[in-house]
């Protein structure tokens, strides 16, 4: 739980220690029953194209979801740091197996690119890693902005088609209250080992 007198950057170090913090095996079962709420929620039973990530600084690891979910036309696809455009995200294909190398972060990203990339708005879900939530399902990034830039025309398309934002984190990243910025996309769930927490402050559900 947060503070009164955290200021932005104190929460994310502290959030980002709490989830260091967590011993191995601790965050293995987490990542586990993260993948088992995804799979039982169903919010990926009718996604054809999904942008997950690859874990790191104590993210839960949600790979195992290539393997629990059958084909069936499903398209993955991973974040890719855009050279020509600092600050922002591609969503480059990923097919399991394929190699991939690390960014100027440690990152590994595919190597592959040109016309495997996908516009955002044409993924019909997104997994993205945070460092602090809300049961509003409010997202606090890590303050770079990356996200938050690459997802910024999805606020011009309210009544467009766009993704199924969905945060996941470990329980211990909830705080009592994010206060959205201007530039924030809304999250539409977020998944820990805890349960589901759903947009509009509608709580946990396993």
């Amino acid at each position: 739980m947060s503070a009164p007198e955290d200021s932005p950057r104190a929460l994310r170090r502290r959030l980002r220690a709490a989830r260091r913090g967590l011993d191995r095996r601790v965050q293995q079962a987490n990542a586990r029953a993260i993948v088992r709420h995804l799979v039982r929620a169903h919010v990926l039973r009718g996604a054809k194209r999904i942008a997950l990530y690859v874990a790191a600084d104590g993210e839960p690891d949600v790979w195992e979801l290539l393997e629990r979910m059958p084909a069936r036309g499903r398209r993955w696809y991973l974040p890719v740091l855009r050279g020509h455009a600092r600050g922002r995200l591609w969503l480059v294909r990923h097919r399991p197996g394929e190699p991939l190398r690390p960014n100027r972060f440690g990152i590994p990203e595919p190597v592959r690119r040109r016309r495997h990339i996908q516009p955002v708005h044409a993924l019909d879900l997104m997994l993205l890693p945070l460092v602090g939530f809300d049961a509003q399902c409010n997202r606090l990034g890590m303050g770079a902005g990356f996200y938050d830039r690459s997802l910024a025309s999805l606020r011009r398309r309210r009544h467009w088609r766009r993704p199924l934002l969905i945060g996941i984190a470990h329980e211990c990243q909830r705080v009592d209250q994010l206060t959205p910025q201007p530039w924030d996309v809304p999250l539409d769930a977020v998944v820990t080992e805890a349960g589901v927490y759903r947009g509009e402050g509608r709580g946990a559900r396993g």
